[in-house]
């Protein structure tokens, strides 16, 4: 057996109220819960890990990422996938992989909360979520809706997100 002080990741157990949270800004709204990242677990391979729940009528709008991968689990609600032109269900159970240049975007359809798991490899996509958000205890009351912010694509470029087509065919 290794011996685990040769080995450079650490044990990392996190409760909710550990979580390091923010709220999301339109057309999301909802939150983020950032619990897992490469900073925080030294893990070999880089990567970061969250929930995200977005709110009823609201969505994800069209993004890829063209240096990363994403993992994406649905955990609670209702709603769709949009991916190349095709609509997927998004319900309790549904998994997503895309490979790095996948444009996608997702909705919910529901009259709840949509919530789903994301790890993203190698990570960074928890520094965009803090960067363009609020802080958020929990259990504490959702705040307005409120913008992105007016530097947002700068923020995407300094984080985890390409360009999407303009046109695609």
């Amino acid at each position: 057996m290794p011996d685990p002080a040769a080995i450079p990741a650490r044990l990392v157990i996190q409760q909710p109220e550990e979580v390091r949270s923010f709220w999301q800004p339109v057309p999301a709204n909802g939150f983020v819960r950032c619990i897992l990242d490469s900073a925080m677990t030294g893990a070999e391979t880089p990567f970061a890990m969250g929930t995200q729940t977005v709110d009823p009528g609201c969505h994800v709008r069209e993004h890829l990422h063209d240096a990363n991968e994403e993992v994406i689990l649905v955990q609670a609600g209702e709603g769709e996938a949009h991916v190349e032109g095709a609509v997927h269900p998004m319900r309790p159970g549904t998994c997503f992989f895309f490979p790095r240049d996948r444009p996608h975007s997702f909705h919910n359809t529901g009259s709840g909360p949509l919530t789903f798991l994301w790890i993203i490899l190698p990570g960074g996509l928890e520094t965009f979520f803090a960067r363009i958000g609020r802080p958020r205890a929990e259990g504490e009351a959702p705040p307005a809706p409120f913008p992105r912010p007016e530097n947002v694509a700068q923020i995407e470029a300094e984080t985890v997100f390409g360009q999407v087509p303009a046109a695609r065919v």
